[in-house]
């Protein structure tokens, strides 16, 4: 008779969860409880309390000023000098996973967070995907294969069928949109999953679709804060944006720029109000050629 091999979820998790990783969640629960005892780390991970004692002075031999045990409360406690050892412990891991956790998509025992402070998250409507259709693009992504597509836009009242070659994902911040090669319009576009009516099965393209050169490429946005803006204004502008000199570098493909000079109000500034509109777009003359409107 053969023994049973199941994992049970603890020996799941220890398996799952190295040492590293142990060491990880010790600092991770420092900076953001401010304590730690031997339980919090094997009710996680389901370990021994011995293991979770030489854990810890693992820690501690890494991060000797980060804590100070606490004989009268039996714990560790994080002292004024601690310093993370990993970038899971920066602010918007932590922020991350507070947001996740209020939208209800994360899996005990997934996060690290231990108290948790009232959160609110503002609703927004759901955008419905159909799995089959998901499964349909994932699989022809996977396979470097073509669908037939029948798709409704917004610029046409009839649905249309046309051959695609699917490629990639792309979130605009509100509703996924997937990246194909459009054998019918021969170049590359961005489709709204939901929109998506029906998929034929999968075939073979007339053609292999040619380097999408706007996913593969990345642009710099340079930020400012408004010039409008009072100078105490723009300084708070600076804070939260984390600028330097007066201004905010980053990077996304060119076939999502669209899409990020959208949702930060950029694509037009003209006649808004200051404190409406408090940030601009310092290299606009760089990047107007890559928006699609001026194609």
């Amino acid at each position: 008779m053969k023994t049973s091999t199941a994992l049970t979820p603890e020996s799941r998790t220890s398996t799952r969860w190295g040492p590293e990783k142990r060491l990880e969640f010790i600092d991770f629960r420092l900076r953001w409880d401010g304590r730690l005892n031997r339980g919090d780390i094997s009710d996680f991970f389901g370990i021994s309390t011995p293991q979770a004692s030489l854990d810890i002075a693992r820690y501690l031999e890494m991060a000797p000023r980060n804590a100070l045990y606490d004989r009268s409360e039996r714990t560790y406690i994080a002292t004024e000098a601690f310093q993370p050892l990993f970038p899971s412990s920066q602010p918007q891991k932590y922020l991350s996973d507070l947001l996740v956790q209020a939208y209800g998509i994360l899996d005990q025992g997934v996060s690290f967070l231990g108290w948790v402070p009232p959160v609110g998250v503002a609703p927004t409507p759901v955008r419905m995907l159909n799995a089959d259709t998901l499964i349909a693009l994932l699989g022809a992504i996977r396979r470097r294969r073509a669908l037939e597509m029948t798709y409704q836009s917004m610029t046409s009242t009839v649905p249309k069928k046309r051959l695609v070659s699917p490629k990639a994902f792309g979130h605009d911040g509100y509703r996924w949109h997937v990246r194909v090669f459009c054998h019918l319009e021969n170049g590359y576009r961005d489709f709204v999953v939901a929109r998506i009516l029906s998929l034929g099965g999968e075939l073979s393209p007339p053609m292999e679709p040619p380097q999408d050169l706007d996913w593969e490429t990345s642009i710099t946005l340079v930020l400012a804060p408004n010039p409008g803006l009072a100078e105490a204004h723009q300084r708070v502008i600076e804070l939260d944006y984390g600028m330097e000199n007066g201004e905010l570098c980053f990077q996304c493909r060119r076939a999502l720029l669209l899409y990020v000079v959208r949702n930060l109000g950029l694509d037009d500034v003209s006649g808004k109000n200051p404190k409406a509109q408090q940030i601009i777009l310092r290299n606009r003359s760089e990047i107007e050629a890559f928006l699609p409107h001026s194609r």
